[in-house]
Parts: C-alpha cells; structure tokens; sequence
C-alpha cells in the first residue's frame, strides 16, 4: 500500500536566480499535530537544478544567512554561515570548511512541476481554503521569503 505524498508549491522556478538562493519561512506539521517554525532555503545551481536545505547550520544551529543576509561564501562557489564562517558544498550540503567539517546541513526533498518548484514529504501548516475557492492538487501554504 502507497502512502500518499503531500507536495507544497514554495515558489516558480524561474522566481530563483542561477546561482542564487532564496529563504522561505514555512510552519511544519510535527507527528503530534503541534505545528513549528520550519525555515528552509532553495537553490538553483549553476547547472540550472534545484536544490533545497533546512536554513540550520549543524554547528551551532545558526541560520546560514545570519548577519548579511547572504548563503554564499565571497567567491560564491560554496554555500557559507554567517555566523562561523563554516562553508558546504552547494550540491551535496557537505561542510568542507570550518568548526563543522564533514557535517551536513539537513536537504529537503524538491522536485520541479509544471514551472513551480514543489517540497515533499514534509507536512506543512495549510492556509484555509473557503469551499468557492477552486482546488489543485498542491496544497496552499503561507510562505514568507526570509
């Protein structure tokens, strides 16, 4: 028997910048039905794919845009907290540099449908949708870009 998958619309594809990451502020349903806080950031790489990661350095925690605002290191090429400086490979969420070598910032499952880049398999606080409100198969959520 196959469970079904709950998939989120997050933002459209060509919203993201190659090269370029944006911050999404989402509520994620937790098994107890409390709902949390639950950033995530998505990345659309140079090779024009996406790519998506929980917003939590695995050192201490931090956001990895803490400070500037900005995931990237100064020449761009690894993703970087700001708070420790620790830097990850964009592809993989490895860290390769900093207090927390060899850790790996948590990734997200995404897959990119019809032009909208979509999260799976994480239960999401859902927006109320009044019964005139015509339905898709994606559920609405409240997103807030960090």
């Amino acid at each position: 028997m196959q469970a079904d998958l709950d998939i989120y619309v997050i933002c459209a594809f060509e919203s993201l910048e190659r090269g370029q990451a944006m911050a999404f502020s989402l509520s994620r349903v937790m098994d107890d039905g409390a709902t949390r806080p639950f950033s995530i950031f998505i990345v659309r790489t140079e090779k024009d794919q996406c790519v998506g990661y929980v917003n939590v350095c695995p050192h201490k925690g931090a956001w990895l845009n803490i400070g500037d605002g900005k995931f990237f290191s100064e020449d761009g090429r690894r993703l970087r907290c700001g708070r420790h400086k620790s830097e990850f490979d964009v592809e993989t969420g490895v860290c390769v540099k900093g207090p927390c070598v060899d850790k790996v910032i948590e990734p997200v499952a995404l897959v990119v449908m019809d032009g909208d880049v979509c999260l799976c398999g994480v239960k999401l606080a859902e927006e109320e949708i009044s019964d005139d409100d015509e339905l898709d198969e994606t559920m609405e959520i409240m997103i807030h870009p960090g």
